[in-house]
């Protein structure tokens, strides 16, 4: 895709699932990566290995951080600007999920998943924001959203689905009030993907089966589709696009299949 070759990326929870693969993409785009995670740095350390087996030229690191916490987001990105020599694309691609009956759920669990998934995506877009507007120059943000922001369903997870539906507004101001900075902010809002937040899918393929029942083209997605939308968004081939989220569910969305 036009415009990745040489970019330097910042991907929050890029670890595993969607972020893992949205490293590799950009990484194979010629860019270099820097592979923020909370947690077991094991699975980071294996994917710097690959990137760099991808695009040895990149310069890949490591970005341990809890983007909940505001001076640890502070200090992800000095140490991934310093590490980089700069930043031209962040991927807010970091977050959870906790599965609750709604009147059960408690204070503690609804605001672990708010700080992670709606106030830390704020943040990474505020020092994101401000490194653009620092250095003069246009950069580009991708937010990973979820179509339950946008469809809700009947589940157990009602923080998460108001967590990712207040996303969607964020893009869109942030969007509006730096457009003309050439600060691009777009999202990708994923449905049904193989990750691991959704690893009931291979535990038990019967509700894998049940779910591709419901989706038109009618399977389960991959976290590599989705990180073709996301290296698509930052690039210059979607240069005129701003303040969107690119629904990427198979179909989902579209109305009732069968």
């Amino acid at each position: 895709m036009r415009g990745l070759q040489g970019k330097r990326v910042l991907v929050t929870g890029g670890a595993t699932g969607i972020g893992r693969a949205t490293a590799m993409r950009f990484a194979r785009e010629g860019a270099s990566v820097a592979i923020n995670f909370i947690g077991d740095p094991g699975p980071a350390e294996d994917l710097v290995e690959e990137l760099l087996l991808a695009n040895p030229d990149g310069g890949h690191v490591l970005a341990p951080a809890d983007i909940a916490d505001e001076d640890q987001v502070d200090e992800l990105f000095a140490d991934a600007i310093d590490s980089l020599g700069g930043l031209d694309v962040l991927v807010s691609n970091a977050g959870i999920k906790i599965v609750h009956e709604p009147h059960e759920a408690t204070t503690a669990e609804f605001d672990r998943i708010m700080a992670v998934n709606f106030r830390g995506a704020f943040l990474c877009c505020q020092a994101a924001i401000q490194h653009f507007l620092d250095q003069r120059k246009p950069g580009a943000i991708v937010q990973t959203a979820s179509v339950q922001g946008i469809l809700p369903v009947e589940t157990s997870a009602i923080a998460y689905i108001m967590s990712k539906s207040g996303l969607d507004g964020m893009v869109r101001t942030l969007a509006l009030r730096y457009a003309r900075d050439g600060i691009r902010v777009n999202a990708i809002a994923p449905g049904a993907i193989h990750t691991p937040m959704n690893a009931n899918f291979k535990e038990d393929p019967s509700i894998e089966a049940a779910m591709a029942r419901i989706i038109p083209v009618g399977r389960v997605g991959e976290a590599e589709e989705m990180a073709a939308v996301i290296a698509f968004l930052a690039s210059d081939d979607a240069s005129y696009i701003h303040g969107q989220t690119i629904i990427a569910d198979g179909g989902l969305s579209a109305g009732r299949y069968g």
